[in-house]
């Protein structure tokens, strides 16, 4: 059996800032709580290979790993894997984006299975990418929002 999530999220901001705020890995520290930072190995036209390393988890346990990205803007989605799969035997994701009259929808969809070996099954790991992808999507909704606030300009009044 093969894990499989998908999540979304609405967020009131121009759809070019959603897509430029989730696309700049340099600052994903800033933009997920979960990652203490990203290191970027390469770039190649849009498909840049770096390295995420979340905060120690409750056990104090650093986990860390290599992931590829493509970024196609015409189409609005991005396809990314794990490079160094660690515990999964392979973990697919795919961004997609859509415009909207009031901002933009971010779709999250995961793909994956976990090894044989590997401390929890694709269930547990379906039920904890479900939790966690709801967290860190309205913490970046949160983030993305406040900056198209900080950058709206101001109203223009009449005298």
């Amino acid at each position: 059996m093969a894990g499989h999530t998908e999540n979304e999220i609405t967020i009131a901001a121009p759809l070019d800032l959603v897509w430029d705020m989730t696309n700049d890995l340099e600052n994903w520290p800033q933009l997920f709580s979960e990652y203490a930072s990203v290191d970027v190995l390469s770039r190649d036209g849009n498909r840049t290979t770096f390295r995420l390393t979340m905060h120690p988890d409750e056990k104090g346990t650093v986990w860390s790993w290599v992931s590829e990205r493509e970024t196609d803007r015409a189409a609005l989605s991005v396809k990314a894997r794990r490079v160094e799969p660690g515990p999964f035997a392979y973990m697919n994701i795919r961004w997609r984006y859509e415009g909207l009259a009031d901002g933009a929808r971010m779709v999250w969809t995961q793909d994956f299975e976990m090894r044989p070996d590997a401390p929890v099954d694709d269930a547990w790991m379906t039920d904890n990418i479900n939790r966690n992808s709801k967290v860190q999507m309205a913490l970046i909704r949160d983030r993305i929002e406040k900056a198209a606030a900080e950058h709206r300009p101001a109203p223009v009044l009449a005298d």
